[in-house]
Parts: structure tokens; C-alpha cells; sequence
């Protein structure tokens, strides 16, 4: 379906009967990506009594449990409530779901013992950034990352000024496909998700962190359409569903 947008005065042209997703869906196996030292996500049948929740088992319909945890266990899309004193859920703040979105590729620098992605990188990535989010595919990229166990291996991040520069430049919705913007031990100190979200100066309420993607590297780097769905969770996160949409040459 073709259809035709409008973005800052400019008209651009997408095929949403061509979705790109770029989400890691939630298993109830060890198939299952995993962070943050947690076991396996769960997904089991209703057991009360007699009744088993299967249809395989008997029962007229299957009813399961799900166990999971949204920052460790799938996609997922935060809001500044995942590190505030005070309770700001996703579903409170996120009140725009469709922007115009640059997918980059980049390899962490190896600084020490960690690999961060640098200000420096970024800079030559986003010239001429005119859309609302940015989506970080990480080099190497590979198809393992939809399974991988990140736990204890001090995966790559972004360094504060990188994320301050990012939030200078306009962008309000940042997707990786890591656990996390920081360091995987890092006392506790947060200091992109801070940098990014401004936090505690002048909080940028509507802005969101998504991460655990997967951008297959059939998906080149340019320039898309975003639809950024997350649940309606009152939480701090949800799991999420990023779709992106080629923009076509009108």
C-alpha cells in the first residue's frame, strides 16, 4: 500500500505492505536472547486442578502463563521512568508512534578492555539528521544476536558525550541492538541513559530508548519510516515491535 507523507514541509513516499521488522520476539525457550543475569523467560500452560491449558492436553483452548522481564528477555522501549525516583510509565509518555528514522552501522571502538561507541563516530553518521530517531546497528552484525546470552560480556556502549551530542542534534527515539546505552557494570552511575534523557536538568519526558533489536543486514543504512509500538504497559518499559518502512524515490 502505497502511501504518500509529509515530514518538516517535505513529502516522501513508503509502501507499508513492505514492513522491515527490526524486533526480537519473546520465546519461552533457551532460544530466548537473556541479560541482566536472569534466567530464560517462560511461557507455560494454566494448571488448576484437572485443568491444563493446552489444547494438546485436552482443554478446549490454549491459556498460558508468560514469565519475562522486559529489560532482559526481548525487545523493548523504555521511557526516563526506568531511572527516575519518581513513576513515569511508557505507557504515560510515549503519545507518538511514526518518525522519520536514519539507520547507521557502526563497529565500538576498543578503548581498554571495553568496545564504546564514540562522539566522533556519531558525528560522521548523523550530518544533515533531519528525522526523529536513530537506529544503531552494530558491527560485527550477526544472526546469533536473536539468541545471544549477554550476560558478564561487557557488551559495547555509548560514551556520555556521544549521548549528549545525540540529544543536541534532535534525536528523541535511539534504538540498539545491545542490552543497553551503558556499560554493563557501571556502578550504577548511568551516564548515557542520563545524558540522553537530560536527567535530572530538564527531563525529556517523550523521549524513549529502545533496545535488544535485530536490523538483518539485508537492511542498508538510510533513511525510513519508524513505527515504534511499544505494549500498554504502565511500566517503565515494554516490550516492543520497531517496524521500519524504505522511503521510496517519488
Amino acid at each position: 500500500m502505497l502511501a504518500n507523507i509529509s515530514h518538516h514541509g517535505k513529502s516522501y513516499k513508503t509502501d507499508f505492505s513492505q514492513p522491515l521488522d527490526i524486533s526480537i520476539s519473546l520465546r519461552g525457550d533457551h532460544k530466548n536472547p537473556i541479560a541482566w543475569y536472569l534466567k530464560h523467560p517462560e511461557i507455560k500452560p494454566v494448571i488448576d486442578g484437572d485443568f491444563i491449558g493446552k489444547v494438546s492436553k485436552g482443554s478446549s483452548v490454549n491459556f498460558n502463563n508468560i514469565w519475562f522481564n522486559p529489560h532482559a528477555h526481548a525487545t523493548h522501549t523504555e521511557c526516563v521512568g526506568h531511572i527516575s525516583s519518581e513513576t513515569y510509565t511508557i505507557q504515560q509518555q510515549h503519545k507518538t508512534f511514526f518518525f522519520k528514522a536514519r539507520v547507521i552501522s557502526i563497529e565500538p571502538q576498543k578503548i581498554g578492555d571495553d568496545h564504546v561507541f564514540t562522539m566522533e563516530q556519531f558525528k560522521n553518521l548523523i550530518q544533515d539528521f533531519d528525522g526523529e530517531a536513530l537506529v544503531i546497528r552494530s558491527l560485527p552484525n550477526y544472526i546469533g544476536k536473536i539468541s545471544k546470552n549477554h550476560s558478564h560480556t561487557n557488551w559495547p556502549y555509548i560514551e556520555e558525550s556521544a549521548m549528549v551530542m545525540l540529544r543536541e542534534n534532535g534525536v528523541k527515539h535511539l534504538l540498539t541492538d545491545q542490552p543497553s546505552v551503558d556499560k554493563e557494570k557501571d556502578e550504577g552511575k548511568l551516564l548515557a541513559h542520563k545524558a540522553f534523557w537530560d536527567y535530572p536538568r530538564n527531563i525529556r519526558f517523550d523521549a524513549t530508548i529502545t533496545e535488544l533489536i535485530y536490523v538483518p543486514n539485508k537492511i542498508e543504512d538510510g533513511e525510513y519510516f519508524l513505527n515504534l509500538q511499544p505494549a500498554s504497559f504502565e511500566n517503565d518499559a515494554a516490550p516492543s515491535k520497531p517496524v521500519l518502512y524504505k522511503i521510496l524515490e517519488n
